[in-house]
């Protein structure tokens, strides 16, 4: 067994009397992915802030390539090979891809003569070795966040990091996306690179991680074999509780057609000839591979894509639905996928964030009423139990998971009838899903109409009462939850039907 990279011992934080971190243990060996899982407020971060030195251990040793660290800092940490790369890239949006990889790579001082055709080569070379083919010449500020990705992995590459920490790398990305990341870090792997990786999605854990520590309230849950581990151990590992309490579904009686949709189709969206039905009390999973058009059809739904043909019916009555605002008022609401860019405004507090779609009822002469939209924003606090020091709070200081509910809480808020979720547990840890699940299941028991959008196959098959999959922007089939299998889900959306022996044989 060769020594490891990194190994941290008895590590210990505390912040104002509350302990963050209480004797964690955990190390990296050469070549190894070690994936670090918990729920949000489990010391997963606080960890990294250790490892990369930007904050200091109370108690506790860290060693790094056998030499123990004892005055740990942002440059000691570079100097020593530890590299991270998080969730949101930290570019210059206004330098080129070049430049950006310059910033952190060139010495010399403010005077020094700039090789402008060296560094144009060595940013296409670390580029490239990332897996990826950016023009250097690019401005970041144009980047998609994938690319963005890239070239943070880039800079880590050219730094020489040894030790890369990757924090939510996959949050925004695609499929194929996130297959050239892997492949990505399987190359780092074979140069004898350790990786740190950190996500929430278990499919990706169990793809590329040889370990997985679990960290719950600030300590060392335990560390295993990926290959001696199951999804519902780690489950309950990093929740402290069973994993069926992650999916608490409950039957509820279902009411009349809330929304029908009749031969629905958008060129603008990419949808053909869509029908279904959902009923008051039924959450109907909208299931499908990545660009198989379940974001989009939902956006049409809600006014943002034009409909060139078919129909739209809201409590058996045709609605035209040409804009948000017509949707609004239709009892149609939407909580978007990415709930920093749509779903919320992280700058501003929690009351104006639940109010936003719902200003007329809380405004008197065309002046929003404070204390109107306190007590509104208040009920959803509760109701939600969204955690917040107060409704002055501004939600970019509250946790992913929290952050979601206040996005709920706002379409809520317009009392709709209609309900569409687009991955509505994305980013947010096992105990912020099982709250955000049990609240969709006491929506639907109030009679709330739910159509739920979601990549992960245990929230499809754990929460929906039916399932319509998704292929190239038509409806490929619909399943019971009865009869219902990840095998059949997957069939149809990659547009097969599982029939037969074989589809025995699968289930």
């Amino acid at each position: 067994m060769p020594a490891p990279l990194l190994e941290a011992r008895s590590i210990s934080k505390a912040f104002a009397g509350v302990r963050a971190l209480n004797d964690v243990d955990f190390s990296l060996f050469p070549g190894e992915v070690h994936a670090l899982v918990g729920e949000n407020g489990a010391g997963k971060s606080t960890l990294i802030k250790v490892f990369t030195g930007a904050i200091a251990a109370d108690s506790g040793s860290l060693t790094v390539a056998g030499r123990e660290v004892r005055h740990h800092t942002p440059a000691t940490a570079r100097s020593l090979g530890i590299g991270a790369i998080y969730q949101q890239p930290s570019l210059f949006p206004h330098l080129t891809v070049a430049e950006n990889i310059a910033w952190t790579l060139e010495g010399g001082g403010l005077w020094h003569r700039v090789d402008w055709k060296a560094r144009q080569r060595l940013a296409a070379g670390l580029i490239r070795r990332a897996g990826a083919s950016i023009d250097p010449e690019r401005v970041a500020g144009t980047l998609s966040m994938p690319e963005q990705q890239i070239v943070e992995i880039a800079k880590a590459i050219g730094a020489g990091a040894r030790i890369l920490i990757m924090d939510e790398p996959t949050s925004s990305l695609t499929d194929r996306e996130v297959e050239s990341l892997f492949q990505v870090i399987a190359s780092l792997r074979a140069q004898g690179s350790g990786v740190i990786y950190i996500s929430h999605r278990l499919n990706e854990i169990f793809s590329i991680a040889d370990r997985i520590t679990v960290l719950r309230d600030g300590e060392t849950i335990g560390t295993r074999n990926t290959t001696e581990v199951q999804p519902t151990d780690l489950i309950e590992m990093m929740a402290g509780r069973p994993s069926a309490s992650v999916f608490p579904k409950r039957e509820v009686p279902h009411g009349a057609i809330a929304l029908e949709l009749r031969n629905v189709s958008s060129s603008a969206a990419g949808v053909r000839d869509v029908s279904f039905s959902v009923r008051s009390g039924e959450i109907v999973g909208l299931a499908g591979l990545v660009g198989s058009g379940r974001t989009e059809l939902a956006e049409t739904i809600f006014g943002l894509n034009a409909l060139d043909s078919g129909e739209i019916l809201v409590e058996a009555r045709t609605v035209r639905i040409g804009s948000p605002a017509e949707a609004i008022e239709a009892g149609v609401a939407y909580v978007p996928q990415d709930r920093r860019r749509h779903g919320i405004v992280l700058e501003m507090p929690v009351a104006a964030n639940t109010s936003l779609a719902s200003l007329r009822a809380i405004s008197r002469w065309g002046w929003i009423d404070g204390a109107r939209e306190r007590i509104l924003a208040e009920r959803y606090v509760a109701q939600l139990q969204i955690k917040t020091p107060s409704v002055d709070a501004t939600c970019g200081t509250l946790s992913g998971g929290n952050q979601q509910k206040v996005a709920l809480a706002r379409w809520l808020a317009t009392s709709p009838k209609v309900l569409i979720l687009d991955e509505p547990t994305q980013g947010v840890d096992v105990g912020s899903k099982s709250e955000i699940h049990r609240r969709m299941v006491d929506l639907a028991e109030g009679g709330l109409a739910i159509i739920m959008i979601s990549s992960e196959l245990p929230e499809i098959l754990g929460m929906s009462d039916r399932i319509l999959v998704m292929h190239a922007g038509s409806i490929g089939g619909v399943l019971s939850r009865a009869e219902a299998t990840q095998y059949k889900i997957l069939s149809l959306a990659l547009g097969h039907r599982p029939t037969g022996e074989m589809a025995q044989i699968q289930e």
